[in-house]
Parts: C-alpha cells; structure tokens; sequence
C-alpha cells in the first residue's frame, strides 16, 4: 500500500509570489517522507511548487497511490478542497483514501470532512501517518491511532489526542531527494542572485500572542540536539552549496544555552552557511549577537507587529517596544541587516497607534519590514475575542480566513491607506537620512504617495 504526500501550492497561479519569487519547500511533507522511509512505507512526494494541477492529477493517475495525504493551510485551503473533490469524483485516480493534515485542519474539523476528507491529522503528522497507513493495511481498528479525526454515522469522532514528539533527534532529516531542489536554487538564484534553502531546529513556541496559531506544533519547545542540526547545514552545504539558509523557527535564540553550542557545533563541523532567522527582542543580548555574526547569522527578524505599546499589550506580546528597537538598533550597528513585522487593524488600534508605528520604524531603521492587516485565524486568542464582531465571513469552502473581517476603529478600506502611508513616509525618512547617494526625487515621490494616503485615510475615516 503506497501512499503519495502532496499539497496544492502553484506557484503559477499565485501573481503576488510569483513576482516575489522567493518559494521554499515543503518542508514539513518531506520529514514526514523522510520517517516513512525509515519506516519501510513506500511513498511519494508531489511538490506541486513548479508545476500545475495537471501535472500533479497525471502523477496520482500514473501511481494509483492507496493513500493521497495533502497539507492544507490557510492559504492553499480553497484549492486542496477542488483537488479533493476531484480525487472522490473520478475514477481514473482509484478513488485513494483521502487524509489531510496542516494548520488549518484542527479548528475546521467538520468542514474539512464533510468537504471529502476521510482523515485529519491533528498536529505532528509523522507518527500519525505511520500508524493510520498500517491500521489501514492491517484492517485494524484506527479508532486507537492517536492524533485522527473522522466521521462516524455523520459526526465527528475524534481519537485520544497525540502526545507530541519530545525527542526531535529521532527524527530522521527532510526527504529533500523527493523533490526538484534544483527548481528552488535555481529559481532563488537567478530571481534574487542568491540560492536559499530552509531549515527546522525546533518545534513549537512558548510564548502566547493572540493573532498566532499553534495548531500543529502547540504551545511547546522542543528542539533537535545543535550537533544535529550542524551535521544537517554541512551536509547541505557539500550536496547543494546554498547561499543562505531561513531557520524556520518561531524563536530562533530562545534558548542560549542551545544558541551557544550552535556557535560551538558549526564551527568545529565547518558547517557555516550565511543565514537569517526570527527571534524576539528580550531573547537578544551583545553576547548572543556576536554568536549569532560569527556562526554565519546575516539577517535577524525581529518582531513587534506594532510601535504602540497600548496595541503590542493587547496582543499578549510581552514585551517592551523600547527593548525591540533598541535590539534592531543594536543588531544595525554589528552590519548585520534587520527586519521587522508590522500589524495594522488590530482591535482598538487608532490613528495615534498608526502614527507612533511610523516614528518606531523610523527610530529604529531596520533593513526591511513587512505589514499586514490584521485577520483572524480560527483557533486563536484573537478570533475568540473578534468572533462576535465579525461583518465579514464568505463561504467557507471558497475563501479563506484572511478574508474574515471585523468591526475595528475604522472602515476596512482605511487599513489599506494605513499601509500605503506607512511604507511611503518611512522610505521617505529614509532616503533624505541617507549619508550619501541620497535621491531627492525619489524622496518626494515618497512624501507625495505619503500625502495621498493620509488623505484618503482622512475620507474613509
């Protein structure tokens, strides 16, 4: 019995990311290949990335795999649920077992079993996998498989929670060789003049914020041995030779005990590879800097999702904005690049709160920022507090959850100004800051695009 993993992620059809053209692979779907491999399951991936429907259909009609096992997240929801239809309509595909897992399943049980999935995994899907494909093969009762949701004369039944993974060294590394890694470097390459691979140190995060979901990993921290994790960017370094390296973790400096055997590891194996990572302020110190530079760190994401204390209160952030410029600052100041996340639309955010975000990101210049309107993913602290406030929730099956809206302190339309506003007036700042090459035309089209979107704001107010 075979069973093909695939998720349904084109980037062709994605114009947004298609023009940012920085995709990354599947990396969860290729530990879970990785684990049935060690565990003598035959499997195949179908990284859908690089390719169309039609391509991934041939594939499934060519195997006729027992078990169709597709990721599902929020943003590739609507088309798993046309593959999915697909799958069950068809019999030029064997009518396969369809099981789903990913961040979106835990909270959307019912919809994503009435759409025509036969199993959710709930959480970490290597195990889960495992042991659903032999009670499958074995005809055995899957009611004692941990981690499953199914229907049962139309309703719901869950199985006893799995317990999660607490030993990360027994998992065995990404299938990487299931893919066309290639694609990835070569398309990183030739977009941005350098290649870039991901890596996974830890599973899940310890801290609380309300907008963040924690539906496959939980609110934990489990993390691979550092000997582990060196051993893995020296083997990429000899196989693919990347040029950089995205740590994929939640909180890449939470531990500095960990950190620092880090440092010592990819040192004594000669496995620096130039990396980037996300951390979080108060997790920073000079010390755990200068690690961070001298184990190959080039970039450090440093978030705070908003300038305004009042607003990084509400969402449980705990932590201090002085504290997360001040680390950006100092992160600057080493020559290694910075960057941040920022949040507009928040409950109770108002025209005061945007305001002191411009001047936060202004103060504390990081390399890059990237801004979001606020949306509420199901599951979360924020769309338990928002749940009554909704005025926006389009069909389930066809839209996803960014496209929920609630009542905030302005008109929707407003946010979107918000951010037109606060791009422009920071690279305003920026540019008539520069020490040299300062482009005084530039700097105008900035202030200008920077006038008409506060305006507007004004009018949508």
């Amino acid at each position: 019995m075979s069973v093909l993993l695939t998720h349904a992620y084109y980037l062709s059809n994605d114009p947004k990311e298609h023009k940012i053209m920085k995709p990354y692979p599947p990396l969860g779907q290729l530990y879970i290949s990785g684990y049935l491999n060690e565990q003598h399951i035959e499997n195949y991936l179908f990284d859908t990335t690089f390719y169309a429907k039609e391509d991934q259909l041939a594939f499934i009609k060519e195997k006729q795999p027992d078990i169709v096992a597709i990721y599902s997240n929020l943003m590739t929801k609507v088309e798993v649920i046309k593959l999915m239809k697909i799958l069950k309509t068809d019999a030029q595909y064997g009518f396969p077992i369809i099981v789903l897992g990913g961040p979106d399943i835990s909270y959307n049980l019912e919809n994503y079993l009435k759409a025509g999935a036969q199993y959710l995994i709930i959480g970490e899907g290597e195990e889960t996998m495992a042991e659903l494909h032999n009670a499958i093969i074995n005809q055995t009762d899957v009611s004692e498989v941990a981690g499953l949701a199914y229907l049962e004369d139309g309703m719901v039944t869950k199985t006893k929670p799995r317990v999660k993974m607490k030993d990360l060294s027994v998992l065995p590394l990404p299938n990487r060789e299931a893919i066309p890694m290639e694609k990835y470097l070569k398309t990183w390459k030739d977009n941005h003049g350098m290649s870039s691979m991901t890596v996974s140190t830890q599973r899940g995060c310890p801290y609380t914020c309300k907008w963040c979901s924690t539906a496959v990993y939980g609110q934990s921290y489990r993390r691979r041995p550092a000997s582990l994790v060196a051993a893995e960017l020296k083997m990429l370094k000899d196989t693919y030779t990347p040029d950089s390296i995205w740590f994929v973790d939640d909180v890449f400096t939470v531990s500095h005990k960990w950190l620092t055997a880090f440092h010592e590891e990819v040192i004594k194996q000669d496995a620096v590879i130039p990396f980037e990572c996300i951390t979080r302020a108060e997790r920073l110190n000079d010390d755990i800097l200068q690690l961070l530079k001298e184990a190959g760190c080039y970039r450090i994401w440093i978030g705070a999702e908003s300038g305004s204390q009042k607003i990084i209160d509400a969402m449980d952030r705990r932590v201090d904005v002085n504290v997360v410029k001040e680390a950006i600052q100092k992160t600057n100041a080493m020559d290694m690049e910075t960057g941040t996340f920022i949040m507009l639309g928040y409950p109770g955010e108002d025209l005061e709160d945007i305001n002191t975000t411009v001047q936060y990101l202004k103060d504390a210049n990081p390399t890059h920022f990237t801004i979001t309107i606020a949306y509420p993913i199901k599951g979360t602290s924020l769309y338990t507090e928002i749940e009554n406030d909704i005025i926006t929730k389009p069909d389930w099956e066809t839209s996803t959850d960014r496209e929920i809206d609630f009542k905030r302190t302005y008109p929707r339309k407003f946010y979107d100004y918000a951010v037109k506003r606060v791009v422009n007036e920071v690279n305003y700042h920026r540019e008539i800051t520069k020490s040299k090459n300062r482009d005084l035309k530039k700097a105008v089209k900035y202030k200008i695009k920077s006038i008409l979107a506060n305006g507007l704001m004004t009018v949508t107010k």
